[in-house]
């Protein structure tokens, strides 16, 4: 194999502590939401400079209780800030390990395909018989399509 960017192997007692793992974040994260895409591009955005005003905001309203509305959530508001502040150091290593798996499928993937376009030069050079004969014509089908352009018809 030429190229070898990853070698790995998972024991099925280790894939079975991850499912396990996955089950408890899953059900301990039970309370995050789903948005749909029309919720996500109606929702208000907090950036990093929006989010030094709301902290702000919520500052002011706490020191100055006699100008918040008793109709105005202040209390959900300080909620909200305190689950962003437990839920982000979590996030950030779950996109840490997220990015690691999708390096590593890629890795596997490329791997994969590379040892499988060695293997299938070797056929294409050496091999004889109705299970070469297959595998190069699956080969040449897949590496003869070229994309094609808009409005085209497929063949």
């Amino acid at each position: 194999m030429s190229q070898d960017l990853v070698s790995l192997q998972f024991a099925p007692a280790d894939l079975d502590a991850v499912d396990s793992a996955l089950a408890v974040l899953e059900a301990k994260l039970e309370a995050l939401v789903t948005l749909t895409a029309a919720e996500r591009r109606k929702a208000i955005k907090m950036g990093d400079k929006s989010e030094v005003f709301c902290r702000q905001t919520e500052l002011v309203l706490r020191q100055n209780p006699g100008i918040v509305p008793s109709n105005f959530d202040l209390a959900g508001l300080q909620e909200d800030l305190t689950a962003l502040d437990a839920l982000r150091p979590r996030l950030q290593r779950l996109r840490a390990l997220t990015d690691r798996a999708d390096d590593t499928e890629l890795a596997l993937g490329s791997d994969i395909l590379s040892a499988s376009l060695d293997g299938y030069a070797l056929a294409k050079v050496g091999g004889k018989g109705t299970a070469l004969d297959t595998l190069k014509d699956a080969m040449q089908t897949r590496l003869s399509r070229k994309p094609r352009k808009a409005g085209t018809p497929a063949a």
